[in-house]
């Protein structure tokens, strides 16, 4: 029986050694804190009539806090002891759309701050959520404009070689714009508006182009055929703007007349609402038929084999985010069927996770998942020249 290779604990880089672990970590870890989040508060939506969901909802926010400091500081260090190399993950065609994955990632742990945080921060919950809110904006914001620039002029792309991921940079707003809508209800009125404009902003900031990077997706897959087999979870990662996207108006829907009507704008408020449970409804019906592509690619690589990468955290967050709009949709609408339905899409995420956590633990111990494709890229001479 053969045992699992571990690698050196320290790479020399320049003329120091540096922990293997900083030398090789990449922002695609950030998934991980993405999964765990959005389960949390998935499982926190049935805490009515099964308080203990509410118990492990909190143990698993508590995993995702320590788990996002433990890789934003593995991942700073990185910058600080390899900057050099760091900076080439700009050049990389995919490994830089995981950027998206960092404000991502802390939107699931704002929402987790108002959803469990009161009995350990008290009265203090609110102002740090909104304080984290603002933090994950500007990240989202840099995150949506700064990979779609270099994508133009520094990478290299074409369609064969396109995926879902190009998503991931893009629906960061998007998720910023969900958490907004859960923020703002807590503030004061003017506080609250301003947070609910800016976030509808954001929502406008990536959904329209989601949407586009689809349509371009779906001409993709048929000239092009599915992408490789390394790549058979980016499928999910379709769902991920289709259900933010949905949430999002719901939550946003659902704040306007309050806040509008605070402001003066009774009558654009409830216009708010209307759009929200409408559009609502049409993002979750488009999201139906990526979601059958999806559950169908799966099986047709799960025939040939499906290599584990961090990648597969792409089964959890699309799917848990399209699970809250399902739900939203059942307490909008009052329909038995949305209930059932995002019941079912809950459980079903609680598996992937299941799996994919376990295996992640694995390739984490033996350190194979510790693997950074961009370091042998380019010089940082050929970083610094400027692409026309």
């Amino acid at each position: 029986m053969n045992k699992a290779v571990i690698p050196p604990a320290g790479e020399i880089v320049g003329r120091r050694a540096v922990p293997r672990i900083i030398r090789q970590f990449t922002p695609n870890w950030f998934t991980v804190t993405m999964g765990t989040g959005v389960l949390g508060l998935a499982l926190n939506q049935f805490s009515a009539e099964l308080p203990v969901l509410h118990t492990v909802g909190t143990g698993l926010w508590l995993v995702n806090v320590v788990l996002f400091a433990l890789f934003a500081g593995l991942y700073g260090a990185r910058w600080v002891l390899c900057f050099d190399e760091a900076r080439r993950i700009f050049l990389h065609s995919v490994m830089s759309m995981f950027f998206g994955a960092i404000p991502m990632g802390l939107a699931t742990i704002v929402n987790g701050v108002m959803a469990f945080g009161t009995p350990f921060l008290g009265d203090a919950a609110t102002p740090l959520a909104q304080g984290l809110w603002w933090v994950d904006v500007v990240l989202a914001v840099v995150s949506g404009i700064l990979i779609p620039f270099f994508m133009f002029t520094r990478q290299d792309h074409s369609m064969e070689k396109m995926t879902a991921v190009w998503l991931l940079p893009i629906v960061a707003c998007e998720v910023a714009a969900a958490s907004g809508a859960l923020l703002a209800p807590r503030l004061a009125d003017a506080d609250g508006f301003n947070v609910l404009i800016v976030s509808y902003v954001l929502w406008a900031m990536s959904v329209p182009l989601a949407m586009s990077i689809l349509t371009v997706l779906l001409l993709r897959l048929v000239v092009h055929s599915l992408p490789g087999k390394d790549m058979a979870a980016s499928g999910w990662l379709a769902l991920g703007p289709i259900g933010t996207g949905a949430l999002g108006l719901l939550l946003l829907g659902a704040d306007a007349p309050r806040l509008f009507d605070a402001a003066g704008l009774a009558g654009v408020g409830q216009v708010a609402y209307g759009v929200g449970v409408i559009g609502g409804l049409m993002l979750w019906g488009y999201g139906v038929w990526w979601l059958a592509l999806a559950a169908m690619k799966t099986v047709h690589y799960a025939r040939f084999g499906m290599p584990f990468n961090l990648g597969w955290w792409g089964f959890t967050f699309p799917l848990g985010v399209y699970s809250l709009a399902t739900l939203a949709l059942a307490r909008a609408t009052h329909l038995a069927f949305f209930a059932d339905a995002g019941a079912v899409l809950v459980l079903g995420l609680a598996g992937f996770w299941a799996v994919v956590a376990s295996r992640t633990a694995r390739g984490a111990w033996t350190g194979e998942l510790f693997v950074s494709p961009c370091i042998a890229m380019a010089t940082p001479a050929q970083f610094e020249a400027d692409v026309v």
